[in-house]
């Protein structure tokens, strides 16, 4: 991608009403355009990042069995009487249309995928099984203040597995916390997100949030270092303790992201909609269900507020919108940058390249710096024909041969 043909532009001041570092920094760079607070527009940059998160996860999911759906944003008000929760769920958009019918807009899918697979149960042999979709999600959230960390329309991965018990429910639910801690790693977070304990609600003794470290995080947990667990605030009780195997002179307090949660919602649901399935005698047997969540624009920006620097961004690789960002530093080298471009390109390597020949250098390398990209390349008069190449996350740079620097990259970024 050439940057002189991208759209969008950045800011050369974050913008002043946002406090969060993720905000500020996806603002300023050109990633996202805040449409109100807690809508956002994903631009060119930042959409690449957003559909990369998506992939993994969706990688993720598909070994897990998970079968890909897409239901509907807009729910009819029906369901969610059979619940109970159009009354009970606070944060839920409600609206009516022209002729005075009542809808709302998807903040869960409960309501929706649990009528939908009960037309294709029939008997036990038809569990277990687990489907997913990634879509968008509506909530009223009140406090809509922290970039893409809360928002009031976001995009979210949700899982739902049906399970003829409750040990192959608690036997799957246990692969998904598993699935969540290689997507942590692959995102870049996952040395510091803790699977953490929460109260399980009406549905189970426990639910689990998965909580990423960091001074600038609106939860309170209390992490047990030795074992990489963690109970939040509501939890953090003796009985809890004693039950999960943390010490509680042991646990040290801190603030977090939750970036992810996991219930076992056992027969809250099926048995709203009287789902039920026929045993190997024709007996009728509940269904049990597990539900699993990950926002995928608040991974994003808890990537930022934990990645990124007093220079701006720093992507992971699986992650960052292009792998490169390739400047040209003056004019006069522009030949020599169109055509390592392209070799580059040959190469399979993704690259943003900084072609603009009204910026000047300092412009130029400051942009690159809030980018975040992993791998900056330096074309300049100076350098003789060699690449000037810093890794983001370093201070020093390295000059190769242009042979050598694809090597380098593709080293780097596999």
């Amino acid at each position: 991608m050439r940057q002189s043909q991208l759209f969008t532009r950045t800011k050369k001041e974050p913008p002043r009403d946002e406090v969060s570092i993720n905000a500020r920094l996806l603002i300023q760079a050109g990633f996202i355009k805040k449409e109100m607070a807690g809508v956002f527009s994903f631009l060119p940059l930042g959409l690449r990042v957003l559909k990369k998160i998506e992939n993994i996860i969706r990688k993720e999911m598909n070994l897990l069995g998970g079968q890909e759906i897409l239901m509907p944003a807009l729910h009819s008000k029906e369901p969610w009487l059979k619940t109970g929760r159009w009354e009970t769920m606070t944060d839920l958009y409600k609206l009516k249309d022209s002729a005075d019918r009542e809808f709302a807009l998807g903040g869960t899918h409960e309501e929706i995928v649990v009528p939908l697979v009960a037309e294709f149960l029939s008997s036990y042999k038809d569990l277990p099984f687990a489907v997913y979709q990634i879509q968008d999600k509506f909530r009223s959230e009140l406090r809509a203040k922290s970039g893409l960390l809360r928002g009031r329309e976001f995009f979210m991965k949700d899982m739902y597995s049906f399970h003829r018990s409750v040990a192959d429910c608690e036997s799957f639910y246990e692969k998904v916390a598993l699935a969540y801690k290689r997507i942590f790693d692959q995102v870049g977070i996952g040395r510091m997100t803790f699977m953490t304990f929460a109260s399980g609600g009406l549905f189970s003794k426990y639910s689990h949030e998965f909580q990423t470290i960091t001074p600038y995080g609106e939860d309170t947990i209390y992490l047990g270092e030795a074992k990489g667990l963690a109970v939040n605030r509501e939890v953090n009780t003796p009985d809890v303790l004693k039950d999960i195997g943390l010490d509680e002179e042991k646990l040290v307090e801190k603030k977090a992201i939750e970036v992810g949660n996991i219930f076992q919602l056992k027969v809250r649901f099926t048995e709203a909609f009287d789902v039920k399935i026929k045993d190997e005698t024709g007996k009728l047997e509940p269904v049990y269900m597990g539900c699993y969540g990950l926002g995928l624009p608040r991974i994003m920006g808890t990537v930022v507020e934990v990645l990124s620097d007093e220079h701006g961004m720093a992507w992971p690789k699986n992650i960052a919108p292009y792998a490169v960002h390739l400047i040209a530093l003056q004019k006069e080298v522009l030949p020599e940058a169109e055509s390592f471009y392209e070799e580059l390109n040959k190469s399979g390597i993704e690259v943003l390249f900084d072609d603009r020949g009204e910026k000047s250098p300092g412009e130029k390398l400051v942009e690159s710096d809030l980018f975040g990209l992993p791998i900056r390349l330096v074309i300049s008069e100076r350098n003789k024909g060699k690449i000037e190449i810093k890794i983001r996350t370093e201070k020093e740079s390295r000059l190769l041969e242009k042979n050598e620097a694809i090597n380098f990259i593709k080293n780097y970024v596999e």
